[in-house]
């Protein structure tokens, strides 16, 4: 029995890259399409926030000198590309998948329902949602925390390159630590990067909790569905 009954999965577009300089690795994506497969035949219910980053970055690159608002509507349609590419791989994989975007493209993908998109969730279906909020300004981790807070879901799971919210970083400091879990206020304390602010006081006031694991560790995202001691929970 899974420990959550229903989810919101956070994905960063950089994720999908692989080993890839750009764009969508064949092999990563396919592997993480499994792992979701896995936990939803578990019975858990899972929501999919996917980014844009390994397409189009907003703040960075390309869009120098560029409007911010602009910028942030490309890294918008960025994440509608990655949740197609999503869908289908989940498609192929014999799962079903509806991708709900926040900005209108009838012909393309369906307009982001909240009724309807509880419906397909009851119904054992996947649900991507692109294009973040709909809005500039605001980060893919902050519509993660928005969708997970209008779903319902128990929590959300930052699927990230390491795996957990460390002491320091990891990388450049050997004798860091993995928090196993740490609340919202120690986060703030110790300044701890684990979502944007926006995003992170969201989760804060409705009380949701976040699960930061490694996405390319397999067989992690299961662990944490489970109620594993994998990855960093983040609680009130």
């Amino acid at each position: 029995m899974p420990a959550y009954k229903r989810i919101l999965l956070k994905l960063s577009g950089e994720a999908l890259m692989g080993d890839d300089a750009y764009g969508i690795n064949r092999a990563t994506i396919v592997r993480m399409v499994r792992e979701i497969q896995e936990v939803t035949l578990m019975g858990c219910e899972v929501a999919v926030v996917i980014g844009g980053g390994n397409i189009f970055r907003g703040v960075a690159g390309g869009s120098v000198g560029m409007d911010r608002a602009t910028a942030d509507y490309m890294g918008m349609l960025a994440t509608v590309m990655n949740a197609l590419a999503l869908a289908d791989t989940m498609r192929q994989e014999g799962m079903t998948a509806r991708v709900m975007s926040a900005i209108a493209i009838d012909q393309v993908v369906e307009p982001y329902v909240r009724p309807k998109a509880l419906q397909y969730l009851e119904e054992g279906k996947v649900v991507v949602f692109a294009a973040g909020t709909g809005n500039p300004f605001f980060t893919t981790d902050t519509a993660a925390a928005l969708r997970g807070a209008e779903i319902g879901a128990q929590i959300v799971l930052k699927a990230t390159k390491v795996d957990g919210v460390y002491t320091a970083d990891p990388k450049k400091d050997p004798t860091a630590t993995r928090f196993s879990q740490i609340s919202f206020d120690e986060a703030i304390y110790r300044n701890l990067q684990v979502l944007d602010a926006t995003a992170f006081a969201l989760c804060r006031d409705q009380k949701l909790p976040i699960k930061v694991f490694s996405i390319f560790k397999p067989g992690a995202l299961k662990r944490v569905v489970q109620g594993e001691d994998e990855g960093t929970l983040v609680h009130v």
